[in-house]
């Protein structure tokens, strides 16, 4: 049978429910309460066993809708990772295992395809007994796991930025559900095609970065109940980057760590020499493999701005500002290096929204490495100063803090949230669980309110910095034709620069 005829037992069982029902026996007569037969079991294979991925697997393995059947990653050995402490993922899973003494022979953070596999397959061993669990597979490369695993129905993609684009686009195109950390890609010319092959394939998709904020609920019935007046600028900031950034390409050629495929690494990226300061979690500071801080944590906060404000277009016009650096050169001189490889330490970004529908023409703004708006005098009034990160509805009338980084929105000064509101203290908000989300989103065939359709502009609207920073100055945008119209010669900003054979998009 070919791949587009097959069909999975739940498919199997949808379409034939009400010829089967009286002879399928209840699943809590089959194996208790909590039960999920293996026809409504998630075959999920893992791309990426880097710590976000052992740290995520810890709590998801736990789910009974999802079998974890396959792990992949180029390292094969926990070498050179880095995690917010020595030992939160040790314990976490020491924890999941009931061994107090898991993990006491890896130096370092323990992450890799080998530790994956074993969390993996010692998980299963101790809840099901009795030899009934057949392992874990792991391979190194994905587009070989894509060949073998064919019950595998879903993948979860947690691998640097770079790689996003690549491995959603032949994962869906094999007809697999993906599930993915932000971003979409870390090129706009990459999350374009990415976004494409979903709505041509119909498979079910989701960014990890979706979750159901109610706190955006309120600050858009405050503002269309008129507590700021017009809409005017939205101010969104972050402490981040949390990783060292490097304005220059690194010049020494450490050996490539036993076990690790670097050759698969960097996939789409031309080739150049293995270095530690491009791997693991410092790689989102690099052009050529990550997006930057807006990427990392502005998809979270911005993105359900752009579903409750009706954002549907990119911006318009980009603005890039970033630190520099100078050295001193051998002849004694002061240089400000020019760096088309890297991020700067500090950025301020300003994207400027044309009035659509019923949405305003709207003024954005993003702040990192320490930079964030002046303390507005309504913050003074109260004696207060903004957060390291947070989020500004600023009005012709007033301001509202809130947003992903402000879980309790409010109006200010505290006079005026009283008066607007009755209540001085903010109103109690939710959020929805996004695994859930994509679970359910996968068992029953629909599409996620994650998905990549969902967060296409969004994520569009976060890569289009780096071409301003990249053509340095201000640019001007084309959305329908994916274009830079003003300086033209930086729409090249938009594409990779050049790929390696069997890698291209």
């Amino acid at each position: 049978m070919s791949d587009s005829k097959k069909i999975n037992r739940r498919q199997f069982l949808g379409m034939t429910g009400s010829a089967v029902a009286f002879t399928v026996v209840p699943r809590h007569v089959l194996g208790g309460v909590n039960y999920v037969a293996p026809s409504d079991k998630i075959n999920l294979g893992l791309i990426g066993c880097g710590t976000q991925q052992i740290r995520e697997l810890t709590s998801l393995i736990t789910d009974e809708r999802v079998q974890v059947v396959s792990v992949c990653d180029p390292a094969k050995n926990p070498v050179g990772y880095v995690d917010w402490s020595p030992n939160g993922i040790r314990n976490s899973v020491r924890q999941l295992l009931g061994d107090s003494s898991w993990g006491a022979n890896i130096k370092g953070i323990p992450a890799g395809r080998d530790v994956g596999k074993e969390v993996v397959d010692k998980y299963y061993s101790n809840v099901r007994p009795g030899g009934s669990y057949r392992g874990c597979t792991a391979y190194a490369d994905f587009r070989e796991m894509l060949e073998k695993e064919h019950d595998m129905d879903t993948v979860k993609i947690i691998t640097p930025d770079h790689q996003h684009a690549i491995q959603a686009i032949m994962s869906m195109k094999k007809g697999k559900n993906v599930i993915m950390h932000k971003p979409v890609a870390n090129i706009v010319h990459e999350a374009r095609q990415t976004v494409k092959t979903a709505r041509e394939t119909g498979v079910v998709t989701h960014l990890l970065a979706w979750a159901g904020r109610s706190q955006y609920d309120v600050v858009k019935s405050w503002i269309d109940h008129g507590a700021i007046g017009t809409l005017k600028e939205i101010h969104n900031w972050s402490f981040r980057p949390v990783w060292p950034q490097w304005p220059l390409l690194p010049e020494d050629r450490p050996p490539v760590p036993e076990g690790f495929d670097w050759d698969l690494w960097l996939g789409p990226v031309p080739d150049r020499p293995y270095h530690p300061n491009f791997t693991h979690n410092v790689y989102r500071g690099w052009y050529d493999f990550g997006a930057g801080s807006v990427a990392d944590m502005g998809i979270y906060s911005l993105w359900p701005v752009f579903t409750k404000f009706g954002i549907t277009v990119p911006p318009v016009s980009i603005e890039a500002l970033g630190t520099t650096t100078n050295i001193i050169t051998p002849e004694a001189t002061c240089q400000m290096i020019v760096n088309q490889h890297s991020f700067p330490h500090s950025c301020i970004f300003r994207w400027k929204f044309e009035a659509r529908g019923s949405s305003p023409a709207l003024d954005l703004f993003w702040y990192d490495g320490g930079m964030k708006p002046h303390n507005p005098p309504e913050m003074e009034a109260d004696g207060l100063e903004l957060p390291r990160e947070g989020m500004m509805f600023v009005g012709d009338k007033g301001k509202i803090i809130g947003g992903f980084h402000a879980n309790n929105p409010r109006i200010i000064p505290e006079k005026r949230m009283t008066g607007f509101t009755g209540q001085a203290d903010p109103p109690p908000t939710s959020t929805e669980s996004g695994t859930d989300a994509w679970i359910n989103a996968v068992l029953k065939g629909e599409m996620s309110p994650g998905s990549f359709q969902s967060v296409e502009v969004c994520n569009e609207t976060t890569l289009l910095p780096i071409v301003a920073l990249r053509a340095g100055r201000k640019v001007i945008y084309d959305p329908e034709k994916m274009q830079i119209t003003n300086p033209p010669d930086a729409s090249r900003f938009l594409y990779r620069d050049a790929y390696r054979s069997g890698w291209e998009i």
